[in-house]
């Protein structure tokens, strides 16, 4: 059962990142997830409910946004939407961005629709890790703890000692009952990543070994070092 759920994690993974970008070239989709994601960074520091992420924000070693979280099934329930992984360097400045994108599957009772923004804060160096060379599966057999806070969040817990990922959520619109949040992955996109910089550009050569830049992501790297 855990190896189909995460098969059809996959393939909803495959399906949201083309059939929402069929008409559009990847530099444009790319140049959308970064001005969302400033959005959201923005959005997150202002809400008094999220005051947490920004308490966070000082010890975290990396961040994933995701922008536009789409959930919803009936009986089977699913969720992605594409995002970015940055993180912090030794000068304590944020890295570029680097794109992933986040899917999801799960069985059970759940019906209802739901879009969500989502930051990740990756309070660990393991955390970090297990995105870039694992692209990040979630879950307790991956060996990463993860608690979700704020509006719309599903229930978990929110004890935030030795938990390697705190998972801070605002739904937007839409209703969604059930916790569909299982077994999901964080894939790395390639196209959006070689489109936004260049060739051979990769989430490793971009946060970490300083490789890529784009001046676009300029404004998300200041709404993350603003307090």
């Amino acid at each position: 059962m855990r190896k189909s759920t995460l098969f059809i994690a996959l393939f909803l993974v495959l399906a949201l990142s083309s059939c929402a970008e069929m008409r559009r070239d990847k530099n444009s989709t790319a140049v959308d997830v970064v001005n969302q994601a400033t959005e959201t960074v923005q959005r997150f520091k202002r809400m008094p409910d999220l005051k947490a992420f920004a308490d966070h924000m000082p010890t975290a070693r990396g961040i994933v946004v995701l922008p536009s979280v789409i959930k919803g099934g009936f009986m089977f329930g699913g969720e992605g939407g594409n995002g970015v992984l940055m993180v912090k360097t030794q000068d304590g400045s944020w890295s570029p961005p680097a794109f992933y994108v986040l899917g999801a599957a799960s069985l059970g009772i759940q019906m209802g629709l739901q879009d969500t923004e989502i930051i990740l804060v990756l309070r660990s160096n393991g955390a970090v890790r297990a995105i870039l060379d694992h692209q990040g599966k979630f879950g307790a057999d991956a060996g990463l703890t993860i608690g979700t806070i704020g509006q719309g969040a599903e229930l978990s817990t929110t004890a935030n000692i030795g938990l390697d990922i705190l998972a801070f959520a605002n739904s937007k619109i839409g209703f969604f009952g059930g916790a569909a949040f299982e077994g999901a992955v964080l894939a790395r996109r390639v196209d959006l990543n070689e489109a936004y910089y260049g060739k051979g550009a990769t989430p490793r050569s971009i946060v970490y070994q300083g490789q890529w830049q784009n001046p676009h992501a300029d404004a998300l790297r200041s709404a993350l070092a603003s307090p």
